[in-house]
């Protein structure tokens, strides 16, 4: 098969990988990682590279997102059928599934996830996001005055409080060793527990094979949305 993937850029590694044990043939675009965070943003990304993808050139265009935020909602396939993994988030494709992803979660939500991607493309919690917060202390108190200020990163510091472990997922790529340390910097800056799990690249590779078995992927035809399901089933067509 002749495959397009528009993916989030932490999954670089993990997709080159199994792209290189692959024997389809494969073009890939990678989007900026944190777009999860602006689903309107994401969407309409997505949504534009879809369009932009010429007609008749693949036999499917894969999405390598989870439901993030919402943010494949109403994604729609224009001219080519589109595939996308069952997932809430990247999570669930760096563990191997969604059962695996929920068993995690069950037993401490309040864990912050640290992969390859993640602490390669953006800045993680710890001392350098702490540098960072306090430079924009600096920003606020020329902006709106030095208590208006403190207010203001006090609200952004707020989500700190609802995590207490900070978890490598190994995938045996890169530098594990520098993510390990960086993830138990992190950790121990943060006063978070420190845990190490192995990672499973089999429902990336799966993915990227063409694999496409209904438990773990949706395929959208010519003409259908994707939806938000609601339950086990993450996501369906609309």
């Amino acid at each position: 098969m002749k495959l397009k993937i528009i993916a989030c850029e932490v999954f670089f590694r993990e997709i080159a990988f199994c792209i290189f044990n692959s024997k389809n043939i494969i073009d890939i675009e990678f989007i900026q990682q944190g777009l999860h965070n602006y689903p309107d943003q994401l969407r309409k990304e997505l949504q534009d590279k879809i369009d932009n993808t010429p007609k008749n050139k693949y036999d499917a265009i894969l999405i390598g997102y989870g439901l993030c935020s919402n943010g494949v909602e109403n994604v729609h396939a224009t001219h080519t059928k589109i595939v996308i993994p069952r997932a809430h988030d990247c999570l669930t494709l760096f563990l191997g599934s969604k059962d695996k992803y929920s068993a995690e979660f069950s037993e401490n939500s309040g864990t912050y996830w640290y992969t390859s991607g993640w602490i390669e493309r953006t800045i993680m919690p710890g001392k350098e996001r702490m540098d960072e917060t306090m430079k924009k202390m600096e920003e606020y108190e020329e902006k709106y005055g030095e208590d208006n200020a403190q207010f203001l990163i006090e609200q952004e510091m707020e989500w700190y409080k609802n995590y207490s472990r900070a978890l490598f997922v190994n995938m045996n790529l890169g530098d594990v060793e520098y993510y390990r340390r960086k993830t138990k910097d992190s950790a121990e800056f943060l006063n978070w527990e420190y845990k190490e799990i192995e990672g499973d690249i089999s429902l990336l590779q799966k993915f990227v094979n063409g694999n496409w078995n209904e438990n773990d992927f949706l395929i959208i035809e010519i003409g259908q949305f994707i939806k938000p399901s609601y339950d086990d089933k993450i996501i369906k067509i609309g």
